[in-house]
């Protein structure tokens, strides 16, 4: 008769015996199996919960963002910072993606090139300016923000680098709207004026952006997505490519937008507008056409427009 007993942690595994009671093989693999099955359960679960974690951070954000606006504003006359989503070559300048938080020099007239020489005193936590759901934070985004102007980057060898986040910055910025007469305009102060937007911030979600052709992108994740891996300038973000099945009526994605009313709300990939970043100031010309050959579409929510 098999009386072979197996130690493990303190248990004996074997068959009955005077002197003690252990766990047969069986009930250790029903044990392992319930546990298996319970860990199948749980993770989804767990990871269902941390982005809607993530979700309620990202309103915190977005909510700090705008009461920072809103504080500067105060302190500026009304007037919002100037936009750094530009790209300057000589006296010559265009609009660049609205993710930008430093250019690589500022715009002709202007003061500063990045977000954090006209806000670090008023968000010292660089994190707050990006999305907690995008799949990889940006490596030297607290770097980048306390250097502000002077930032330059240790991996490359550019004296004056760009740095593009995960959120999109749509005051004084200025895009082409292929569906709409005139150009979309945000607003250039709390006060509000006719023809300018409302909105401050948004999730970024766009389309077919040259580092993810014919795919749609977001910081926020959304069935099926994969992994777009950031660059020594660039954020990371989650990405699909386009089909019959997946369009804006299919994707499951929830984003967040930020007022200058002070109000955050939620939109749905089916209530946005598509807009292009425009190679002059006015927001007349877009960026040229082609698959991948740009930064694509940027979608606002339809009440940015508003």
């Amino acid at each position: 008769m098999w009386e072979k007993r197996i130690k493990f942690k303190g248990y004996i595994f074997g068959r009955k015996s005077s002197e003690t009671r252990g766990f047969t093989l069986i009930e250790l693999l029903v044990a392992i199996s319930i546990v298996s099955v319970l860990m199948g359960i749980l993770i989804p679960v767990l990871a269902t919960a941390r982005r809607q974690a993530g979700m309620v951070l990202c309103r915190v954000n977005q909510r700090h963002i705008v009461n920072a606006l809103s504080l500067y504003a105060t302190d500026n006359d009304a007037g919002y910072p100037e936009s750094v989503a530009t790209i300057t070559f000589g006296s010559d300048w265009h609009w660049q993606e609205a993710t930008m938080m430093t250019a690589c020099k500022p715009r002709p007239s202007h003061t500063y090139r990045s977000m954090s020489a006209y806000l670090h005193s008023y968000i010292e936590d660089a994190s707050i300016m990006f999305c907690p759901n995008a799949p990889r934070k940006y490596e030297y985004l607290q770097d980048a923000w306390d250097t502000g102007d002077d930032w330059d980057n240790p991996e490359t060898s550019f004296p004056s680098d760009p740095v593009f986040g995960a959120y999109c910055f749509y005051y004084n910025y200025v895009g082409f709207l292929p569906d709409h007469a005139a150009p979309f305009r945000g607003p250039r102060n709390a006060l509000g004026e006719p023809g300018q937007s409302k909105l401050l911030v948004s999730d970024y979600f766009g389309y077919d952006h040259h580092r993810s052709p014919n795919a749609y992108g977001s910081c926020e994740p959304f069935t099926g997505a994969s992994f777009t891996p950031g660059t020594e300038v660039s954020s990371a973000y989650w990405s699909r490519l386009k089909s019959e099945r997946v369009n804006l009526n299919t994707i499951d994605v929830k984003l967040h937008a930020g007022y200058n009313d002070g109000h955050v709300e939620s939109f749905k990939a089916s209530e946005v507008v598509p807009m292009k970043v425009s190679t002059t100031p006015d927001g007349s010309v877009p960026y040229p056409g082609g698959v991948g050959l740009g930064p694509g579409d940027f979608y606002l929510p339809k009440n940015g427009l508003r």
